[in-house]
């Protein structure tokens, strides 16, 4: 390999090495770092809820997210998009944030995807508590 074409190819695997961190830095979950994490605000409401995965053909939710096996998020029909609240279900409870549009099952207000479902321990179609965080 000529000097000319080794040199491009390790500039082109610098290139794809720098792709693949920042890649692998958006998709990473976000981590707290220490800061103190916002109150829940006001009253705690209840609501059923239950996983969904969207279709792998949509590309990206209706509030423009990309859904990856560790995105957390909620699909809400009415709260727009980015809302932070917390999910309460099984002892736990979860800041997360709308990322979808949804749900369209009568009754259910709620979508939450497999990671938050996995987090909190949802299975299936339950009643979990919400609330607004600040």
């Amino acid at each position: 390999m000529s000097p000319a074409a080794a040199k491009r190819t390790l500039a082109l695997a610098g290139v794809a090495l720098l792709a693949a961190l920042v890649s692998l830095a958006l998709a990473a979950p976000e981590r707290n770092h220490g800061t103190p994490l916002p109150k829940p605000v006001g009253t705690w409401y209840r609501a059923l809820a239950a996983p969904y995965s969207p279709a792998a053909s949509v590309g990206r939710t209706a509030c423009g997210q990309r859904i990856e096996a560790r995105t957390m998020g909620v699909a809400h029909p009415v709260l727009p998009c980015g809302a932070r609240i917390y999910i309460s279900y099984g002892g736990h409870k979860v800041l997360t944030q709308v990322i979808d549009r949804g749900p369209n099952a009568p009754g259910r207000e709620f979508n939450v995807t497999k990671a938050l479902a996995d987090e909190i321990g949802l299975h299936g179609t339950k009643q979990i508590r919400w609330s607004f965080a600040r």
